[in-house]
């Protein structure tokens, strides 16, 4: 029989995301010589020391700590997932399911998941959250969401992935521009041509994997880290761009028509994946998540 509790290990999961004591009491409206008492008394069961304490410069993990960590959100999920399933007697799903998306893909595949989830299982609170593929890896990691939607390019140690689709870069160039009127544009013939890069990884990663793996450079004459900015300024004739989502329509926000066109000879397509922190056990939510979006996309 285990001897800690499970308010110890959610006093010992606060301090680790929190990064001190104060705040880690302030997240849980409790004391700050509750948490304290909670973690010396882990370490104590433990017989390891989990934390590193220094007045005024927060509380640091060891080694220990954070492989305790890990395990102990697991734990904690799965004795929420209980509570929830017992309330229901089974019948319904409840509980939280936060989840995270590259926040060029959210209005496309993010939408439409939470759209179907939210039918089939009203009764589950949803919580989301759109960022760059950086900051939804390191939200996973830290415990932070549930599942997130992101490019299979750099997922970090730690994340399980599962492909759900491929996506296809493509070139978007003014409506006017002299190659639109061809079926395809190669590479080659934009080199000479102002580009408009979405510069945010992982986008500019695969734009530039892209020309390397032709021996080419770009001409990279603005750089953007917004997807519709980055379309509106080539409806307006500064440059074309290189990007992987399509929008349901070809024209910008300010209405001025696009033009895109498929790239030959053909690149390699950009894998979308849904990932989750490889040892947290997910929840019933999070497990309905995964399989509606395998039936969607998968």
């Amino acid at each position: 029989m285990a001897r800690y509790t499970l308010r110890q290990l959610e006093c010992f999961v606060a301090v680790g995301e929190q990064g001190s004591i104060a705040a880690a009491a302030s997240a849980l409206l409790v004391s700050p010589s509750a948490v304290t008492g909670a973690l010396n008394e882990l370490e104590r069961i433990f017989a390891t020391q989990l934390t590193i304490r220094r007045k005024a410069h927060g509380v640091t993990l060891t080694p220990s700590g954070d492989y305790v960590l890990a395990h102990a959100r697991s734990l904690l999920h799965a004795a929420t997932d209980l509570q929830t399933l017992a309330a229901s007697s089974g019948k319904a799903l409840r509980g939280q399911l936060v989840v995270g998306c590259y926040s060029s893909l959210a209005p496309t595949l993010l939408t439409e998941l939470l759209a179907e989830f939210s039918t089939r299982h009203p009764e589950v609170e949803l919580e989301f959250h759109a960022g760059t593929q950086h900051q939804i890896h390191q939200m996973l990691l830290a415990g932070r969401l549930d599942l997130g939607i992101a490019y299979d390019l750099a997922v970090p140690a730690g994340l399980v992935k599962r492909k759900l689709a491929d996506s296809v870069p493509t070139v978007v160039l003014p409506a006017d521009h002299g190659l639109a009127a061809r079926e395809h544009v190669a590479l080659s013939e934009l080199v000479n041509e102002p580009m408009i890069l979405l510069d945010v990884d992982p986008s500019r990663q695969n734009t530039e994997m892209m020309f390397s793996a032709e021996g080419l450079a770009p001409w990279v004459r603005f750089r953007t880290t917004d997807f519709e900015t980055t379309r509106s300024m080539v409806a307006r004739g500064m440059g074309y761009a290189i990007l992987v989502q399509r929008p349901a329509g070809d024209v910008s926000y300010e209405g001025r028509p696009l033009a895109v066109r498929p790239i030959h000879p053909g690149v390699q397509h950009v894998p979308v994946s849904i990932v989750w922190p490889e040892k947290t056990k997910l929840s019933a939510a999070a497990e309905a998540m995964l399989d509606l979006a395998r039936a969607l996309h998968g």
